[in-house]
């Protein structure tokens, strides 16, 4: 450490700090000591290697290469790091600031989370998925007070998930009040480059901050589709169900879209119909703070069954925060292993869970994704046209072929938006009003053009009574044409060969 830019000083405490900052800091500091740290020790992994070839280090390698060319002679070392901290490539000229990193491992290879060097820049950007600027004495390891981090967390354009972080740091005596600007800068176009380099792919819209939603009666949510579901699905209802009886914490994962939050609702109002419940979804970063201030009240209340979908995506100081106040609800409540207050959570995945909340939890509940119960999807298709329309609406036998024989990656959300926007147009649900992507099969991203190619081939290869032949002449190409399309997109039309006989 360059001891001529900074003297730390050890009884130093972030809330000193002030600002709206302060908060956030002194939370990262307790997570660092729960993590084992102290002040003179560091944890740095190191794993040999990065992956050079991810569509993150591409875009942010681009983007730094230009960031560098404005600040070439400034003393800002400029890095890319993925989800998990690891620092994948580090970008600067001035040689004292690169020995500098170096001696306490803020280099490519290196783990620099909060749990491997404590209060940091980009580690507090990763944990609160916020921007952070962390100065000098704020950081909790003595050997980084000499610097100043200034970092931004990276979103995938398409499924809004955490990819990494731009970081800059400099030295502590250096001016920084830009530092904050350029990082979020540097990340925005880094996840523009990324929507740009997937080949035109729509970005996921940033969350608008549905507050809460409260079911004070259920009784016209749903009818009787959830006893023709399968066994996968019946048996999650009813471990559910039995846990929340018990007043055990619930934990509910499977991929997005798989119902888990519904799961839950269904488990709880078969045991208690008339119970309100009250489901709360993560907004958007900013609006976390007041978010959480304004629905965890109804932790307190009595017949009101909490669930708190995507906690995955809390930044680490609201699920402390959820939990604290959990934990305040249940002491209330006699601190016995039973909790009167039926509380419940979902995520991708258990081991997504912020560390404040996993330990809350007594049972963890895996919803099916759809296309490993395949005999759900008639029922549920059938399901939410009649919940749309009011009444029966029926399915030709071409039309239920496609639903079955779909993947359905986006699980039962996707397939309640494709029957409520087929249920809109007609009375009889047939191939043709149904969208391209149930019949094609490709995975790979589309250009604009390659997109309105396949959806028009899907659409005259759709419409009744057409061959072939028929919607090869419409488009304007030959039969061998079509067909060679038709596999090169994967589409794949109930009652039509997908090669042509010999």
């Amino acid at each position: 450490m360059d001891n001529r830019r900074h003297t730390p000083h050890p009884d130093v405490s972030p809330c000193t700090t002030g600002g709206d900052a302060a908060p956030r800091l002194l939370a990262s500091w307790q997570r660092s000591e729960h993590y084992g740290l102290s002040p003179e020790e560091m944890r740095p992994v190191f794993t040999g290697s990065v992956d050079t070839a991810s569509l993150l280090y591409e875009c942010g390698y681009e983007v730094l290469q230009g960031l560098h060319r404005t600040l070439a002679n400034e003393p800002v070392s400029m890095m890319i790091t993925d989800s998990d901290g690891l620092v994948l490539y580090r970008l600067c000229n001035d040689a004292s600031i690169n020995r500098s990193l170096d001696r306490v491992h803020l280099a490519p290879g290196f783990y620099f989370a909060e749990r491997n060097a404590g209060t940091n820049g980009l580690g507090l950007a990763l944990a609160d998925r916020a921007p952070s600027l962390v100065r000098a004495d704020e950081h909790y390891c003595t050997d980084l007070r000499g610097y100043t981090c200034a970092a931004v967390p990276i979103l995938d354009p398409v499924t809004g998930g955490l990819a990494g972080s731009v970081n800059l740091t400099t030295w502590s005596d250096s001016s920084s009040e830009l530092l904050l600007a350029l990082a979020q800068a540097t990340a925005g176009n880094t996840t523009a480059l990324m929507l740009a380099r997937g080949t035109g792919r729509k970005v996921r819209p940033t969350p608008r901050g549905e507050v809460f939603r409260v079911y004070a009666d259920r009784s016209q949510q749903h009818d009787d589709a959830p006893h023709l579901l399968s066994p996968g699905w019946r048996d999650a209802v009813a471990t559910a169900r039995t846990a929340l009886a018990q007043g055990r914490v619930v934990a509910v994962v499977g991929e997005p879209g798989a119902g888990k939050t519904a799961l839950i609702s269904l488990a709880r109002r078969q045991t208690e119909p008339r119970e309100r419940v009250l489901s709360a979804r993560p907004p958007a970063p900013d609006d976390v703070h007041a978010w959480l201030m304004l629905w965890s009240p109804e932790l307190d209340k009595d017949s009101t069954c909490v669930i708190v979908s995507g906690v995955d995506t809390l930044p680490a100081w609201a699920a402390a925060e959820l939990a604290r106040r959990f934990s305040e609800v249940h002491r209330k409540d006699g601190g016995g292993a039973r909790c009167l207050q039926p509380f419940a959570m979902t995520a991708e995945q258990y081991s997504a869970i912020p560390e404040a909340l996993s330990p809350l939890i007594d049972t963890v509940v895996e919803v099916p994704a759809l296309r490993s119960r395949p005999d759900d999807i008639l029922p549920l298709a059938d399901h939410f046209a009649r919940r749309h329309r009011g009444r029966a609406v029926a399915f030709t036998p071409a039309a239920e072929r496609a639903l079955a024989a779909y993947d359905w990656p986006g699980n039962i959300k996707q397939l309640h938006r494709v029957i409520r926007d087929a249920a809109s147009r007609t009375d009889v649900i047939d191939t043709h009003h149904l969208p391209a992507e149930v019949f094609t099969g490709d995975g790979r991203n589309l250009g604009r053009v390659q997109a309105f190619e396949r959806d028009e081939i899907v659409r005259s290869l759709t419409e009744p009574g057409t061959t072939v032949a028929q919607a090869a002449e419409q488009l304007g190409m030959s039969r061998a044409t079509i067909y060679r399309k038709m596999a090169q997109y994967g589409i794949k039309v109930p009652g039509r060969a997908q090669h042509p006989r010999s």
